[in-house]
Order: C-alpha cells, then structure tokens, then sequence
C-alpha cells in the first residue's frame, strides 16, 4: 500500500492501473530482502514488497528500514601463485604471499608492488 492513501484511494488506483494493462499485488509472507553490492549488502527485514506488472515487465517496491552489512572476503592465494610472484620478483615467498595478500591476489599488481 503507498503511504498517504486511504482504501478508496487506492481501489480507484487499482481500477486506474487495471485500464492501463497494470496489475500490482501485495507480497505476503516475506522475511528479508538482500541486496549485494561487490563490498557491502543492504538488508531489509520484514519488509513490505509489492509486485507490479506492467504489460509483461515486473517491479518491484520495497519498504522497510535498510542495515548495511560490510562484506570481508578471504582470498586465497595458491602456491602457485606466491612462487610466481617471488620468482618474478626475486623475493623470499613470504614476502611474495604478504604483497599477494595486500594486492587482494592481483599477480601483476604484486610484482609491481614489489619491484619498487
């Protein structure tokens, strides 16, 4: 339902929407929305979703209150990979996994790093 709106308001919409080839219907029985980001997700729970179609294309609202979660991802860096670096680099392979580690596995980034 669209905040402000009174039933009456919004059958007189529905019928409005229902001329124009428009159809929206409430979602009922949803917990939590998710939306991810490459570094971070935005969590709504109990949210009130709406579903609107409109000549074959669906949207959707959301309401609700927003938290923002902070992603942290482990990268893992093969063997392989820390040999190359140290090799190309002509550093111990702690140095090299360390430079790997800070450059988030970016192999040419590393040697770069390192190289300085």
């Amino acid at each position: 339902m669209i905040p402000g709106m009174n039933k009456k308001q919004m059958k007189q919409m529905e019928r409005q929407m229902k001329k124009m080839g428009m159809k929206m219907e409430e979602l009922e029985g949803v917990r939590e929305v998710i939306i991810r980001f490459d570094e971070k997700e935005l969590v709504i729970d109990n949210p009130n979703v709406s579903l609107m179609n409109v000549m074959g294309q669906e949207t959707y609202q959301i309401e609700g209150k927003a938290r923002e979660v902070e992603l942290e991802y482990e990268v893992e860096i093969p063997d392989e990979d820390v040999e190359m670096v140290a090799n190309s680099a002509n550093v111990s392979e702690e140095e090299a996994r360390a430079a790997l580690e800070e450059c988030s596995g970016d192999l040419a980034e590393a040697i770069m790093k390192l190289n300085q």
